[in-house]
């Protein structure tokens, strides 16, 4: 069953009861790096592999997005700055305990690569709070994994 969520701007990414950041560089640049993000939201889980579907909504002012595990995600993107941010606010979730969340993925020249910054901002019943805390390097994990993904699907032979 979906619910709302609270609604929040996005400097609830920094000021969350509930914070997880997490950086990787990859060798693409950050304008490559962004449209990947934000222009491609249905290939994510071709790099995402906690992404099993994604589609743009609302003329791409939107996402809903599902997730391993059966949790379904209604986001509204609230920052689009091409090579530089990206983020989004779920509005609606069947995730038990979440009360509201933000992800903020940030991008900075590295080299000639890209340094990615993903920041989780969450809050949520005292439980869901305790388990993203233990969940932490598994997210860790799967973020790094992604980035490689993406990072290899970015300087294949099809990009």
């Amino acid at each position: 069953m979906s619910r709302r969520l609270r609604s929040m701007e996005l400097d609830f990414a920094e000021s969350a009861p509930l914070r997880l950041v997490f950086a990787a560089e990859v060798s693409a640049p950050p304008e490559l790096v962004y449209r990947a993000l934000a222009d491609d939201v249905a290939g994510w889980p071709r790099w995402f592999t906690a992404v099993t579907k994604a589609r743009p909504t609302e003329g791409g002012a939107g996402r809903e997005v599902r997730l391993k595990g059966g949790a379904v995600l209604r986001e509204t993107v609230v920052a689009a700055e091409p090579g530089e941010r990206y983020a989004y606010r779920v509005d609606e979730s069947n995730a038990p305990g979440l009360r509201a969340l933000l992800e903020e993925w940030r991008l900075t020249p590295a080299g000639t690569g890209t340094r990615v910054r993903w920041t989780f901002a969450a809050d949520g019943s005292a439980l869901f709070r305790f388990a993203l805390r233990l969940a932490r390097s598994g997210m860790g994990r799967a973020f790094r994994d992604a980035v490689r993904n993406l990072d290899g699907q970015l300087s294949g032979p099809a990009a």
